[in-house]
């Protein structure tokens, strides 16, 4: 294929349209681990069953192209054979994003899936140290599927509206 100088001004335009997703700065904003083992004891034989609940928020920065992501997750550890608690766990992490060149119809899922799934690593990392260094097993994290999360939120968003919304 021969490149001409139109050939490779085009590339360059493209580049420059292409999305660009950087982040500016990741974080802790608020953390509570409670080990309810250590404070009551538990008697028998402990068979852990955990529950790990997300909720994610995005709010845009008063600097141009940048957006603020919080993931909110709360991680229960219970015994399977009578409920008590062994631990629970309680952490919002967020992360400053640079984001250009995304259309506006597409930044809300953007902001809430890609955005999200950069962080999560980080998370599982800080989850799996603070469960091990609270007295567990350290507690590695199961990839979380923020498309499927995102479709859900939208579903729930839709179900509250239409009960809110009067009969005809």
């Amino acid at each position: 294929m021969a490149e001409t100088a139109n050939g490779g001004a085009a590339n360059l335009s493209d580049a420059a349209t292409q999305p660009k997703l950087q982040i500016m700065a990741q974080f802790i904003r608020d953390l509570s681990f409670e080990n309810i083992v250590a404070q009551k004891g538990v008697q028998g034989e402990v068979t852990p069953d955990t529950q790990v609940q997300v909720a994610l928020d995005a709010k845009k920065r008063s600097v141009d192209n940048q957006y603020e992501i919080i993931s909110k997750y709360m991680i229960t550890s219970k015994n399977r054979s009578d409920g008590t608690t062994l631990f629970a766990l309680e952490m919002e992490y967020g992360g400053i994003f640079l984001i250009e060149n995304v259309p506006d119809e597409q930044l809300h899922p953007f902001l809430l899936i890609e955005c999200p799934r950069m962080l999560f690593p980080f998370v599982r990392r800080i989850v799996s140290d603070v469960t091990r260094d609270g007295g567990f097993p350290q507690l590695n994290l199961e990839v979380i599927d923020f498309v499927q999360l995102y479709r859900q939120t939208l579903l729930q968003r839709q179900a509250a509206e239409a009960a809110k919304e009067p009969e005809a």
